[in-house]
């Protein structure tokens, strides 16, 4: 029998088998995730980008507006990076400062060093005593998995094979995301160069494969968009379900509002796989940059290379609200997202169409 309260939500202390994705970028928002947690859900600050001193801020505001468990996402890539990609920089510059002239790109605003705290970012969770990590790309190391453990912080991964779920449970991870190729944002394989695109595997066929193989609490991501994918995902042997895109049309994201729009306008056939804005793999929907990327023939750089030499015509594009230069990470559920609604309505009407469906 199908129950609505699962084994997960008594391993997270949340009311509702529902995830908001960690997503990067600003979208989380302070309001986002509190409301998310005040509504039964688990909300969670994606800090993959953001400095230390950021991401001490924002736990210590999420905790000013909600006293339920909440988690924070860090990336934990591993991607091997070849000196010989050094040599094409000027290749990706050139191809940058044409794609941007218009929006006023030159030469010296196009950077390539990356900097990475991210031992800075960790022990920032372990001060501030955040209950939740979640990673993806890989899993914690396993000096930091052995802190977290020390300290009772559950950790979330994020997986997109059997192969990789079975080496996070190995890891100690407590709970699974087994994400689809469905989902929005970055695809969150572990081996970038075994899979250059990402694994893509549908959501309904990796869930049932990896809940067989494993024997920690499996959440699916990718494609639920509402009760009735909650439903379905229960079924294949899933305990909840993460969601990421249509938490990006709610009312405390923080995206620009051309991109919410975008969201609303979109349909599956729309979406995109591309490494042309950050060098990972991450879906989206497709617009002018990735196409005159495409056109040019010059590959992007691996990441973070790539995504820190595109960040200064990410960021005009979106002052001057030039949609067609953003990144839109979206997964292919836009159907199902028409219009800004606060979280909490988002959650209860999930909820609600689940208990109807089961009756």
């Amino acid at each position: 029998m199908i129950t609505l309260h699962t084994p997960i939500c008594d391993v997270l202390n949340i009311k509702y088998p529902i995830i908001q994705a960690g997503m990067a970028g600003g979208s989380t928002t302070v309001e986002l995730i509190a409301n998310v947690c005040n509504a039964g859900g688990l909300g969670t600050l994606g800090a993959g980008y953001m400095m230390p001193d950021d991401i001490r801020k924002a736990i210590r505001d999420i905790k000013q507006q909600t006293d339920r468990p909440f988690a924070v996402n860090m990336f934990c890539a591993k991607d091997p990076i070849n000196p010989n990609e050094k040599k094409r920089e000027h290749e990706v510059k050139d191809v940058l400062v044409s794609t941007g002239k218009h929006l006023g790109i030159k030469e010296e605003d196009i950077q390539f060093h990356t900097s990475d705290p991210f031992d800075e970012r960790f022990q920032v969770l372990i001060e501030e005593e955040v209950p939740i990590i979640s990673t993806a790309f890989g899993i914690l190391p396993a000096d930091k998995m052995e802190a977290a453990k020390k300290r009772n912080i559950k950790v979330i991964s994020m997986v997109t094979t059997v192969k990789e779920a079975m080496i996070a449970e190995r890891a100690g991870v407590d709970v699974i995301v087994a994400q689809g190729s469905d989902a929005g944002g970055h695809r969150s394989t572990f081996d970038i160069k075994e899979h250059p695109q990402g694994a893509n595997i549908g959501t309904f066929s990796l869930i049932p494969q990896v809940v067989e193989n494993v024997k920690i609490p499996v959440v699916a991501a990718g494609g639920v968009m509402n009760g009735r994918g909650l439903v379905a995902a229960l079924a294949l042997g899933a305990q909840g379900v993460q969601m990421g895109t249509k938490f990006l049309g709610s009312k405390e994201s923080g995206i620009h509002p051309l991109y919410k729009k975008a969201l609303f306008d979109s349909t599956e056939e729309q979406t995109v796989i591309t490494k042309n804005f950050s060098g990972r793999p991450a879906r989206g929907i497709k617009n002018t940059f990735i196409e005159e990327f495409d056109d040019s023939g010059v590959p992007p750089l691996p990441y973070p290379i790539q995504n820190t030499a595109t960040s200064s015509i990410r960021k005009e594009a979106s002052k001057q609200n030039q949609i067609e230069y953003m990144s839109l990470w979206a997964g292919q559920g836009l159907r199902f997202i028409h219009q800004e609604n606060p979280a909490e309505m988002i959650i209860k009407e999930l909820m609600g169409e689940a208990e109807k469906i089961l009756g």
